[in-house]
Order: structure tokens, then C-alpha cells, then sequence
């Protein structure tokens, strides 16, 4: 491991004007997955900035009804919270389903939702990756390259992975907003639609945060109601990332919302697919998946989520 420096922060302001001032420098939350990459050397800060004294662990009730979840709130405690399991099921069911108890014991909600693509060539430091190594290609659309696990739409010719978070599926599905405080101290509401960034020709940008930028809290909205469920198709029983996963959310009336997972660079939903919920889930996945461009191996994905969505609405 690389030698680097170390600092508690005092608060989110700190902690970002800290960190925009040192290039290089990485908040350390939970580090479940900080350090995994530190140890591979594919994550090589200079200087870590322990964000995890902000008290920033709280989940308190806004005044539209809805809840603020604290960035280093873990997820264990996110999934047992008594609201979230009545009022935002589906949000529990994405953090059970993702990593071990152990993991979700560490994990933090910002962290969650910055965690970094599990590409099999983004973690081979001998493979070309766009996305680790900008400009050195991408091994993953060469020829002969496992695909299996990787992203079918909103991925470019530069990098085709996929976001590996499950409980951005389900905060994508229930319209969350992430709140951020920059490096002069102002603060920030982003919807979590535009937090994730297509990789286009800079796969490295994975978000829309500016440098030092803090995540502070995630807020939901008030209950919206309805069946909500969450699936996760996947190649062994626990422990193993999406290849399809969906967030249900469906009202009596047959209208709702639907987000998937283990198919693009980010969580995947549309309005024009939402509209599309009365009519089943070949509608929906039609055009949800509209100009997806899948390569051989993962060409199945598209039928996988079309059928694990048909499977859940008969569940109802």
C-alpha cells in the first residue's frame, strides 16, 4: 500500500474545502470499498480525510412528510429503521439483498451510492480501462472479452460498466435527492436522476459532484404508498452483484414506477416507461430499454428484466 497522509474533519465544510485543496485527497466513510481499491492499488490517494466524526448519522423527519437520511447512516441501520420498513419497503429490500451483514454493518448511505463499478477489467490493473486509466482503452469491448455482468444501455464506446448499487435502485425508483455541501460551504440539492453520469468519453466522472464536494444526507419524499418490492436476479444466492435487478414501486390504480439495476452506468428508469406500467411488463421493459445495445453475452438481460418484472406484478 502507498504511503499517505491522514485528518479527522471537524465538519462537512472542512472536510470538503480540505479536500478540494489537496489533489488527490479521498473522504474515508465506511470503507468497504476504499479500501478494497487502496489495496489494489486502482485507488491511490495521498491524503484520506476521516469524515466519519461529522455526526452525519441520523434519520430525521423533513417537514414535507418525507425522511433525511445522514450520509453515514449504515445500512444496516437504514434497512431495520422502523419508517423505512413501513413507508419505503422497497428501499429495505434493496439494502438486504446488496453484500453481507458484515459489509452492511460498515457500509454508509453516501458511500453506497459512490461506490465504483465492478467491472472485472476495472479491477485487473494489466487490462486497459478507461474508466481506472483514462484514454488506455476499454478490454471489456475488445474481442473475445467477458461481458456477462456489464452494462447493455447508457454505456459508450468508451466503458460499458454498470453501477453495482442496490440501493440506488430503489432511491432512484422512490425519487430521492442527494444534499451536498461544496468547499465554500454552500450547500446543494441534486435529484439522484442527474447524480450518476453516462460515461460517454470520460467513464472516470462517475458523478456530477464537483471536486472536495461532501454528500451530506439523502432525503426522500413523503410515503407514496402502493406495493413496493425489489428483485434481484443474480448469478449464486447471496452475496454477487445484479445481473437484472428491479425496484417495483405499483399503485391499486396500476400505475407506478420502475427502476433497474445491473444494466447501465447508473440507476436505470424513465418516465415513458412509468406511463407504460398499465400494460405489463413487455411494455414497460420496451421502452425502458429502448436503444440498448447489448453485446453477445449479455444480450439475455433484456428478456431477464422483462421476465422479473412480469413475475412480480403477478405476485400481486
Amino acid at each position: 500500500m502507498r504511503q499517505f497522509s491522514y485528518e479527522r474533519a471537524n465538519n462537512p465544510a472542512e472536510a470538503a474545502s480540505r479536500a478540494a485543496e489537496i489533489e488527490g485527497a479521498k473522504f474515508l466513510a465506511g470503507g468497504t470499498n476504499l479500501l478494497d481499491l487502496m489495496k489494489l492499488e486502482i485507488e491511490t490517494p495521498v491524503h484520506i480525510i476521516d469524515v466519519n466524526g461529522l455526526g452525519l448519522d441520523e434519520i430525521t423527519e423533513t417537514d414535507d412528510g418525507g425522511l433525511r437520511i445522514g450520509a453515514l447512516v449504515s445500512n444496516t441501520d437504514l434497512a431495520a429503521d422502523a419508517r423505512i420498513r413501513r413507508d419505503y419497503g422497497v428501499l429495505t429490500r434493496a439494502l438486504v439483498a446488496g453484500a453481507s451483514g458484515q459489509l452492511r454493518n460498515k457500509a454508509t448511505t453516501g458511500g453506497n451510492l459512490l461506490q465504483r463499478t465492478r467491472c472485472p477489467y476495472f479491477y485487473d490493473t494489466a487490462q486497459a480501462c478507461n474508466k481506472r486509466v483514462p484514454g488506455s482503452g476499454c478490454s471489456a469491448l475488445s474481442e473475445g472479452a467477458f461481458s456477462r455482468q456489464l452494462g447493455i444501455i447508457g454505456t459508450s464506446e468508451s466503458c460499458i460498466a454498470t453501477h453495482p448499487s442496490d440501493m440506488a435502485v430503489a432511491m432512484r425508483a422512490l425519487d430521492a435527492e442527494v444534499e451536498t455541501v461544496m468547499p465554500s460551504g454552500e450547500t446543494r440539492t441534486i435529484a439522484l436522476e442527474d447524480f450518476h453520469r453516462l460515461p460517454g468519453e470520460t467513464p472516470h466522472i462517475e458523478t456530477v459532484l464537483e471536486p472536495g464536494e461532501i454528500i451530506t444526507a439523502v432525503k426522500l419524499p413523503a410515503p407514496v404508498g402502493g406495493r413496493q418490492a425489489y428483485y434481484k436476479a443474480r448469478d449464486r444466492a447471496s452475496y454477487a452483484f445484479a445481473l437484472v435487478s428491479v425496484a417495483l414501486i405499483r399503485q391499486p390504480d396500476g400505475t407506478g414506477s420502475v427502476a433497474l439495476g445491473g444494466v447501465a452506468p447508473k440507476p436505470w428508469r424513465s418516465a415513458e416507461a412509468d406511463a407504460e406500467l398499465p400494460n405489463g411488463a413487455r411494455a414497460v421493459i420496451a421502452k425502458l430499454l429502448d436503444g440498448a445495445t447489448p453485446t453477445e453475452e449479455n444480450v439475455f438481460k433484456i428478456a431477464l428484466a422483462e421476465r422479473t418484472l412480469a413475475s412480480m406484478l403477478k405476485e400481486e
